[in-house]
């Protein structure tokens, strides 16, 4: 019976997204994310249930709802200036654009993003960094302003570089590295409409494939990828192959999406930006360096009597089929291309 009740959720879920994202006013998009939003913290509660995922059940809805209120009040006030002129159309289009970026958990309103985060399972976690973003940032596409939208790259790329430094939960990490890619996916949109598309779909396909595989091993803590040197050496080289890609490193598939947008900003000649954001992924490749060498260097006692056969588990094989499509896609690409 709960099985059902929680597909009943998901499918309210994804259609409070479609509804927001097809909506032909701003009053039908704000219903659209607050079915989403209310289909969303029952999922949470799913599970385990423990203090911290109470506590992020709360802080999400809080947080979620508090931004709802104030996105309604800047459609109501903007709906009040088509009549009366006695107010600066910038200062309601900066209202909807703050509450929009605070329901995505981009800077500077990210404050809740990594906690509520670290309350979630993985599966809860991965729809939080990915299936929750589509609707807010649909919505944030219509409604551009260029000041505001470089503040808000620079300081989700500053603190999704910084925050995750000094990190030992993977899912903080995994948030953090969420915020950085905000940043990219809001630099594309503000200069493609299309482009940010497409990093979100690479974005969506590394996360899974990487979350899938962490909820796969069990892992939460930093401290749990030193025992998996006691696990196949497959598995272990497809997880830090997968890392580094999801950082963005050539050759791997994870660098398409950076490459695209890199090309973007040299093409507009905002080489400024593009130093920033490259300079600033590249302290994010270093804490995913940092948890890849460790599988590798730390704690390597492997023996013949601990050795944990995980190709035995069904969803491995197609956790690995994801994560070879994660390593080799770009290279697979590029031939595609070459071909045609």
């Amino acid at each position: 019976m709960k099985k059902i009740s929680n597909n009943i959720f998901l499918i309210m879920l994804i259609f409070g997204s479609l509804i927001a994202i097809s909506a032909n006013s701003w009053l039908g998009a704000w219903m659209g994310l607050e079915i989403n939003l209310l289909s969303f913290i029952p999922l949470m509660n799913e599970g385990k249930k423990n203090l911290m995922t109470s506590e992020s059940s709360l802080k999400y809805f809080l947080t979620q709802a508090f931004a709802s209120s104030i996105l309604l009040f800047a459609i109501i006030l903007m709906m009040m200036s088509f009549n009366l002129n006695w107010i600066n159309n910038n200062f309601y289009e900066l209202l909807i654009l703050s509450t929009l970026l605070l329901k995505n958990g981009a800077a500077p309103f990210h404050f809740w993003f990594p906690g509520v985060m670290e309350g979630l399972n993985w599966i809860n976690g991965l729809i939080l960094m990915t299936w929750q973003k589509i609707a807010p940032l649909m919505l944030i596409s219509y409604n551009i302003n260029y000041n505001f939208f470089l503040v808000a790259i620079i300081l989700s790329m500053i603190i999704g570089a910084l925050g995750g430094l000094n990190q030992t939960s993977l899912r903080k990490l995994m948030a953090f590295s969420s915020i950085n890619h905000l940043g990219w996916m809001l630099m594309a949109m503000m200069n493609n409409e299309l482009l940010w598309l497409v990093y979100f779909m690479f974005y969506f396909f590394l996360s899974m494939s990487i979350v899938l595989m962490f909820n796969n091993l069990k892992l939460f803590h930093f401290n749990q990828i030193f025992n998996l040197s006691i696990m196949n050496p497959v598995i272990k080289f497809f997880l830090f192959l997968n890392l580094l890609s999801l950082g963005g490193l050539p050759p791997f598939l994870g660098f398409l999406p950076k490459w695209l947008v890199i090309q973007n900003l040299v093409e507009t000649h905002q080489l400024f930006l593009l130093f920033i954001s490259v300079c600033l992924t590249l302290i994010t490749l270093y804490y995913y360096l940092r948890m890849s060498y460790s599988i590798y260097m730390l704690n390597f006692n492997k023996n013949s009597w601990m050795l944990i056969d995980s190709f035995n588990n069904k969803n491995m094989t197609f956790i690995l089929t994801m994560n070879f499509f994660s390593i080799m896609g770009l290279m697979i690409i590029s031939l595609i291309y070459l071909i045609l």
